[in-house]
């Protein structure tokens, strides 16, 4: 028996909730993965899961044995790097969670040419305004915006983003232009709530080097940003975008820019920018296909918004 192939088929079955499950991200069959941890079970002496028909559940001793051996599969993954070629080839399968729009705008055009420089690299892109966990879901990497940071995790800065506030041309029109933030408590705004913990994502400024919010209220509300851009530009409110979800809009008129450089409250009242951070859960972690995503984003970004440069 190949000890190290029934733990992994266990600990993904414990993940997944099902064979099925374990064994896409395994790329085995069902049948297989069953045969996997039967014949763990066989070796412990021990019953893992509690079977029925519709259901695959830990049993007592099963859920004690996955925390021991949660690890095993990533510390034989660290070990490897620690022993290979910092400069190797990046291989393998390479699992990044990203904050959603950042994961879309950003990211998700940049990896077709991350993986047609490293073919050998099989890239896997997971989507979520959450916060991940790595090591339950298997992710090598996660790219997360300040809300999203947790204790423990290794976080490098990466980017500074600006924000947009802006609002559709003819709702200005009608409801007049903010030249302040304080101007906005007088406007309908659309704003994000973090899926996490239900909050709103406050709007900052930074005005005399103090940062405050703005007393905002809420007119329209979404857990998704591209949402809030289409409600923006069909005259629902002010928002705060994002530069790269802005730009097309702005670009093609739909929406207007506030507190502009030609606005007269510019020089004391800047929007806060959105942080953006690459997360690994270990220094360890930084292995040669993470450090290949890391150098690739960094070369892609505008400039402006690269943190080393600010």
């Amino acid at each position: 028996m190949n000890i190290l192939h029934s733990i992994r088929s266990f600990i993904r079955t414990a993940d997944a909730g099902s064979l099925a499950g374990a064994a896409r991200t395994l790329g085995i069959s069902a049948a297989a993965v069953g045969q996997n941890i039967a014949r763990l079970e066989t070796h412990l002496g021990v019953r893992l899961f509690n079977r029925t028909t519709r259901q695959l559940a830990l049993t007592e001793r099963g859920a004690l044995y996955l925390a021991q051996v949660r690890h095993i599969e990533r510390d034989l993954q660290r070990a490897q790097a620690a022993v290979t070629d910092p400069d190797a080839t990046p291989a393998g399968r390479l699992r990044i969670a990203s904050s959603a729009a950042f994961g879309r705008h950003v990211l998700a055009p940049l990896l077709p040419a991350l993986q047609q420089r490293y073919p050998r690299l099989e890239i896997e892109l997971l989507l979520a305004d959450r916060n991940v966990d790595h090591a339950r879901e298997d992710v090598d990497v996660s790219i997360r915006i300040g809300p999203q940071l947790e204790e423990g995790m290794v976080a490098r800065l990466i980017a500074q983003v600006p924000f947009v506030f802006c609002a559709a041309p003819a709702y200005l029109a009608d409801a007049g232009t903010p030249h302040t933030p304080e101007d906005l408590r007088e406007h309908r705004c659309l704003l994000f709530r973090y899926p996490l913990d239900g909050r709103y994502l406050r709007w900052g400024f930074v005005r005399d080097g103090m940062r405050f919010d703005a007393d905002v209220r809420p007119a329209l509300v979404s857990d998704d940003i591209d949402a809030l851009a289409i409600m923006a530009a069909k005259g629902g409110g002010i928002t705060r975008l994002a530069a790269f979800v802005a730009a097309p809009y702005l670009a093609r008129g739909e929406l207007q820019a506030l507190f502009t450089s030609d606005s007269a409250d510019d020089t004391q009242a800047a929007a806060e920018p959105m942080r953006v951070y690459l997360c690994v859960s270990d220094r360890r972690d930084l292995t040669p296909k993470v450090r290949s995503l890391l150098q690739h984003v960094l070369d892609a970004l505008p400039t402006a918004w690269r943190a080393d440069h600010r």
